[in-house]
């Protein structure tokens, strides 16, 4: 066995933190016990309760570290861009070389999201940081709007629904099927294909009578994801 490392080391919590990931990642939260993470990551109980009161919180840190460091790469990201078209390319690049750099931590994350009941922390909400994306996403699209730059007869919810659903639809197929490139190529695609459309058509599509309901379904699912609905 390896030399226990001391706790009062920030190190150690890294290590920890390694270990748990992948852990979690590979056998799921409930499978994985605090003596499984302690023995891998060659420290003592007491060195790992020094920095977590228990494993719900360690697995708690690694899911804010998911959407935290995402986040501020999403932010940082939009301030490369000039146009919404730059800023949303940027982002959509950005998110993807994360993911392929924390693939472990995004599989976290995504099964979070999903869990049924005792497979992740009660506690370990996804929701309130994935909202924080959203909203994000939101504000630029109204700038969009504002500007000109987007359709306005699609609502703000709507248009951050579509380029949001194709952003984590990409990483969630990357994760399953490896061969799925997150290129900053594939990024242009994406954003091409949210503002241009797959119509061959020059003129706008007209819009079929039924979108009136459609929409009003979207911007409840939208009010709801962002917490500004009741359901």
């Amino acid at each position: 066995m390896g030399k226990l490392l001391n706790h009062a080391d920030s190190a150690t919590r890294q290590q920890i933190l390694h270990v748990a990931l992948k852990s979690f990642a590979e056998r799921g939260y409930a499978a994985t016990s605090v003596q499984d993470i302690v023995d891998a990551a060659r420290v003592s109980k007491p060195a790992l309760y020094y920095y977590f009161t228990d494993k719900a919180e360690l697995f708690q840190a690694l899911v804010d570290r998911a959407h935290d460091e995402r986040y501020r790469h999403m932010q940082e990201a939009a301030a490369r861009g000039g146009t919404i078209a730059e800023k949303l390319e940027e982002i959509v690049a950005a998110v993807f070389e994360f993911s392929l750099q924390n693939r472990e931590l995004m599989r976290l994350a995504f099964a979070t999201a999903f869990a049924p009941a005792g497979e992740a922390p009660d506690r370990a909400h996804c929701g309130q940081k994935g909202r924080r994306s959203f909203e994000f996403l939101r504000s630029l699209i109204e700038t969009g709007q504002t500007a000109g730059e987007l359709d306005q007869r699609f609502s703000a919810d709507e248009l951050t629904m579509g380029i949001y659903g194709q952003l984590n639809s990409y990483i969630m197929i990357r994760l399953l099927t490896p061969d799925c490139p997150l290129t900053r190529q594939t990024a242009t695609q994406v954003v091409r294909l949210f503002l241009n459309g797959a119509s061959t058509q020059r003129s706008r599509v007209p819009l079929s009578p039924a979108r009136n309901g459609a929409a009003s379904k979207t911007k409840r699912y939208a009010r709801r994801y962002n917490g500004r609905g009741k359901g």
